[in-house]
């Protein structure tokens, strides 16, 4: 896939040993290369925004891609120098929005989702825009709140997934439910990403609130003693353990996304699919980072985003549905990517407020 100039910015350790992380929607896609044409420099704090002079900073989660040609026309037509910085996973770069909100990062920021909206908001690290591209319905189906510092770019369904071979050659049922994991004739065979490092493991965990409520713990017991296998992170989990990947792991059931069993496929077969009864629904977001010193160009970028090239970009590259809901897609995901019918959700506010409580919960129930 093409890589796209980036700047990695080093994490405190110590700061960000401080706050829960969680991964990027850690599409099943590679993460582009970084590169150090522009140094990662965060400017220091003043009064007022330092002028643009022609430049637009973009922090984005480090599995952002687009083709390098859509950034190159976005370059040519707005006039601006795009320099993009990947402090490392979404939890990362909402962490470091707040850390550094004195001292901006950069102008947008793409790639906090609505696990991470509600830290984004409360700490008011992002600005108001309305994005003038979206329709209303699609803006009002995926927004964070009623604010407008948050604009939806793209979605999709977190899922476990399964190896459909591995299943009929052992002569077992695909689970279908979230109860069906916990059966003892799916002992050791599901692994997850662990939702303090990984954003797919904290939309898992959410999922399972959603799904029993008060009971996610005792839910969770359950599956700890029914052998779940946590990694650290989506690339781990699918790429090395799953049994239905590249990676040829030991356990035919993986967290991953439903898009996934599309980017499977070979001679029209798809290997592996998604349990469309275990699915949380996930919102990627991009806002104007508050005190940016090119506001305008930040909007110019939003917009960039919702445009139709770049929505049409987003299946193959980001491996996530377009906001832009009327976008045409690509022809293996009518049979082989469909959204869930019913996603198990949890109201945004819920999530801001008891993230933190959950992660820690769950570390200590599951981790110990």
């Amino acid at each position: 896939m093409p890589t796209i100039r980036r700047t990695t910015l080093a994490v405190a350790a110590a700061a960000v040993g401080s706050l829960a992380l969680a991964s990027c929607v850690a599409s099943p896609t590679a993460t582009p290369a970084n590169t150090p044409d522009a140094p990662g420099q965060t400017p220091a704090a003043t009064s007022q925004a330092p002028a643009s002079n022609g430049k637009l900073t973009v922090v984005t989660h480090d599995s952002f891609n687009l083709g390098e040609e859509l950034i190159a026309k976005f370059e040519a037509d707005s006039g601006l120098d795009v320099t993009f910085v990947a402090p490392g996973d979404a939890g990362t770069v909402t962490n470091q929005l707040v850390l550094t909100k004195d001292s901006p990062l950069g102008d947008v920021v793409f790639g906090i989702d609505n696990t991470f909206a509600g830290r984004a908001l409360d700490e008011g690290v992002v600005a108001p825009y309305e994005a003038t591209t979206i329709p209303a319905a699609d803006a009002e189906a995926l927004k964070a709140d009623d604010s407008h510092r948050l604009t939806p770019i793209d979605f999709g369904d977190v899922c476990l997934n399964a190896d459909t071979a591995w299943f009929e050659a052992n002569g077992k049922a695909i689970p279908a439910t979230l109860d069906d994991l916990v059966k003892p004739e799916y002992k050791d065979l599901l692994v997850v990403s662990n939702p303090a490092s990984s954003s797919p493991g904290l939309a898992f965990l959410t999922a399972t609130v959603g799904a029993k409520g008060e009971g996610w713990v005792d839910y969770w017991k359950q599956l700890k003693d029914n052998g779940v296998l946590v990694a650290k992170d989506w690339t781990e989990a699918y790429s090395v353990q799953f049994s239905g990947s590249a990676g040829k792991g030991p356990r035919p059931l993986v967290l991953s996304y439903s898009t996934s069993p599309a980017f499977e496929v070979v001679d029209g077969k798809a290997p592996t699919q998604s349990l469309l009864g275990t699915c949380f629904r996930q919102v990627e977001y991009a806002g104007v980072i508050e005190g940016a010193a090119n506001p305008e160009g930040a909007g110019e970028f939003i917009e960039f985003l919702l445009s139709p090239e770049v929505q049409a970009d987003i299946p193959g590259e980001m491996y996530m549905y377009p906001a832009v809901r009327s976008t045409e897609l690509p022809a293996e995901w009518v049979q082989f990517a469909p959204l869930s019918d019913s996603p198990f959700t949890v109201p945004a506010p819920e999530i801001a407020g008891q993230r933190d409580s959950w992660i820690r919960t769950w570390t200590s129930t599951v981790v110990g």
